[in-house]
């Protein structure tokens, strides 16, 4: 079997992933697609990726992907998590992903209706959505908050997990928009505030165009394998949230071919990715929290030591901001309240090294400016940085 090592997934890593200042993109599509999909549950994971891997760092080149050009779009879809994509990739990612996604929201939301006792059914759940859209359109767009004092129904509370420990008292209001996001019906639009803000504005939107689920499986894997692999089977079924015969089904319809990695496990690369990357120049890299580079695969070995674990992740296993040289993980960086990125190492990269990253934290500061970053999921690393 054909082996591709450690140090070849590394500079597959810096190369693919657009990070080495030579792969650099000049638009936030290609950077989107370039990585198959980008985290975007926290706001400012999508203009702190892209622009990492920019030539020319620019948070308004973002913007216009997302609200003007509208070729960056967000879907609830893999490991029910948000992503944004393009809008070539999303066909694929809504069929394989955020359909199941959307129905399990729909279903769940009736459940917690029936529970109530009020009487609230399907029936007043689509004539909600109905006022909901009318009230969309005839604003053109509107936060959650505005849609509630248009709409009555949406203050409808219920009660969840009634008889439980968890039961509790919520108003419909979010749960319906959720539903509405999931199946492609509205869209979130600019939000209130600056870039890092959550709080979005929604307009209409068109569902995606029906495609069959098996065959965008199987694109979807054979894109993420020309980005991530070498990867294993329990990588994929991890990234994408699928169950084990998908996973396998999406793999043997791609046509990707077995290879081995280091420790002697299979891995799986795109039909006819054999030949070695050539490694990429010395590269260093501030990436954000849950930057798909740290979150693309089940086990990181190849790129992050053990060790580094408690300080960079939080309890629930997201990652925060983490320096990078050469496509391994060394440390973790965060902003002052001043603005300047501060950083520290875990492994000893010398001097050169440690001037790259110094170069990207000057980089970084630049296009930034006055906007100043807290990161949605905070690590033990980064608490420490900005105390």
């Amino acid at each position: 079997m054909y082996r591709i090592d450690d140090e070849q997934r590394r500079a597959r890593l810096g190369r693919r992933h657009l990070l080495a200042p030579s792969a650099r993109a000049t638009s936030a599509v290609e950077v989107a697609d370039a990585l198959v999909a980008l985290h975007a549950t926290d706001a400012a994971t999508v203009y702190l990726s892209t622009c990492a891997r920019l030539r020319d760092p620019d948070a308004g080149a973002v913007e216009r992907a997302l609200y003007e050009d509208v070729s960056l779009v967000r879907l609830l879809s893999m490991r029910n998590t948000l992503f944004t994509v393009s809008t070539e990739v999303a066909p694929l990612v809504d069929a394989s992903n955020a359909r199941t996604v959307a129905a399990d929201e729909r279903r769940r939301l009736l459940k917690h209706l029936r529970e109530d006792g009020k009487g609230l059914d399907e029936r007043w759940l689509a004539d909600t959505e109905r006022e909901t859209l009318a009230a969309l359109s005839a604003r053109g767009q509107a936060t959650g908050s505005e849609l509630s004092a248009a709409v009555p129904a949406l203050r409808t509370k219920i009660t969840v997990f009634p008889g439980t420990k968890q039961e509790t008292v919520q108003g419909v209001a979010t749960r319906v928009i959720r539903v509405l996001a999931a199946e492609g019906r509205i869209r979130r639009d600019r939000p209130r505030g600056s870039w890092t803000s959550s709080q979005f504005r929604w307009t209409a939107s068109e569902p995606w165009p029906a495609a069959e689920p098996t065959g965008a499986r199987a694109e979807l894997a054979a894109r993420w394998l020309r980005s991530y692999g070498p990867a294993t089977e329990a990588d994929l079924k991890w990234w994408t949230g699928w169950g084990v015969r998908q996973t396998r089904a999406a793999l043997a319809t791609a046509g990707a071919e077995e290879v081995l990695l280091d420790g002697g496990a299979v891995g799986w690369v795109a039909p006819g990715d054999l030949a070695a990357e050539p490694s990429p120049e010395p590269w260093a890299a501030l990436l954000p929290g849950l930057d798909p580079s740290a979150m693309g695969w089940a086990d990181r070995g190849f790129h992050l030591s053990a060790a580094h674990r408690a300080s960079l992740f939080d309890r629930a296993g997201n990652i925060g901001p983490t320096v990078w040289v050469d496509g391994e993980i060394v440390g973790g960086w965060a902003q002052r309240p001043d603005g300047e990125p501060v950083w520290r190492l875990l492994s000893d990269v010398g001097r050169d090294a440690s001037h790259l990253i110094e170069e990207e934290a000057s980089r970084l500061s630049a296009w930034l400016g006055e906007v100043r970053i807290t990161p949605r999921f905070r690590t033990p690393l980064e608490r420490e940085l900005t105390a």
